[in-house]
């Protein structure tokens, strides 16, 4: 007998028909789904979410391809490659991607509960022109073999789309190895299949342990969060498990200053700290997502700072092939002299603190 988030996923929705019993497609919709030649789709819970008419729906917009997709003046090619380090010599299995010394990337599967139409897998996950193997015992003992590796972050796809019997064992087997330190998951599964969250689950994941297993989500609007997410967010709380979010900034989905503060504000109801706000990495066929780089720390600025508890002030960086680089800018000191720095705050007041010499 399928549990009730098996049930979502063999109902997925991913035909013109599945997806007209909840949205009336407009024209250009329609187009690209018949066009287009790309994975797209999510579970009926998420779908649930959408705005039946407005075609600016935030989550019709992450669900539903569009022709700007075609459009690629700023996207890379090969772009996966070159932000996983791929092409170095480094002899790693495809399931290993690094960009740090101490920590890596452990891909163990390609499958989604969403496929996000800004996706910076976009290439593997999407577009399937990347091909990888996914090998999880591979992956382990090349990680047993790598003693300077102590943090591993388990991503996809989606890693909580496998069973919990298959979880059990990759958490196990990470806790088996001497100099891990730390298990994260990346997994959009709270927000687009709350469902997953089961008893099983919890108990493949919670417990005090020596390894302990932080989650990251991915919530990019207010309307993501339900009664549903926040109740999975506190069972996960619950049984040991700590949930942060890293959003996307996203053009006409997130990047005004009301729907940003709205976000976070969210966010922290439901028991989620906000962690990063990622700039829309230069994947190909996502221009249209992309604004101005300095917009996200624009955002920080206007909607969060002075307005909002210092907990809801995620970091805004961009991930590269050398690591995520902070794009905040110090809007803050506006001078400073031998004696004293001039600092401004979120409503333009200014006041002085010394200038302490080394």
């Amino acid at each position: 007998m399928k549990t009730e988030w098996q049930q979502q996923m063999r109902d997925y929705v991913d035909t013109i028909e599945k997806l007209e019993t909840y949205i009336n497609l407009s024209d250009s919709e329609r187009k690209a789904l018949e066009t287009l030649q790309t994975t797209w789709g999510t579970t009926p819970y998420f779908a649930s979410l959408m705005d039946r008419d407005d075609p600016n729906c935030p989550i019709r917009k992450q669900v539903i391809p569009s022709m700007h997709e075609t459009e690629n003046r700023f996207g890379m090619k090969d772009y996966l490659i070159w932000k996983e380090n791929r092409a170095t010599d480094e002899i790693r299995p495809d399931c290993i991607a690094r960009q740090y010394k101490d920590r890596v990337a452990f891909t163990v599967t390609q499958v989604c509960g969403i496929y996000c139409r800004h996706c910076f897998r976009k290439e593997l996950v999407v577009d399937k022109d990347l091909k990888l193997s996914f090998d999880v015992d591979e992956g382990l003992k090349w990680i047993a073999e790598h003693p300077e590796v102590r943090d591993i972050l388990i991503t996809g796809g989606d890693p909580f789309l496998l069973s919990d019997e298959q979880l059990d064992y990759l958490v196990s087997k990470l806790r088996e190895i001497p100099h891990i330190q730390m298990i994260r998951f990346g997994s959009r599964l709270p927000v687009v299949l709350p469902q997953r969250i089961t008893p099983g689950l919890l108990k493949v994941l919670g417990g005090y342990h020596r390894v302990p297993i932080w989650l990251n989500t991915q919530v990019n609007h207010p309307k993501e969060i339900t009664e549903q997410t926040a109740k999975a967010v506190y069972d996960l709380l619950s049984s040991g498990v700590n949930v942060g979010n890293q959003a996307v900034l996203l053009k006409g989905i997130n990047d005004d200053v009301e729907t940003f503060r709205e976000l976070h504000l969210k966010l922290l109801r439901v028991r989620i700290r906000p962690y990063y706000v990622f700039y829309c990495e230069p994947a190909p066929g996502m221009d249209h997502f992309r604004p101005r780089v300095e917009k996200g720390a624009e955002l920080i600025r206007d909607a969060l700072r002075g307005h909002t508890t210092g907990l809801a002030q995620p970091m805004y960086v961009i991930a590269t092939n050398i690591g995520k680089i902070p794009l905040m800018p110090d809007y803050y000191i506006q001078d400073s002299t031998d004696t004293e720095y001039t600092l401004r705050n979120h409503l333009g007041q200014e006041t002085t603190i010394p200038n302490v010499p080394e």
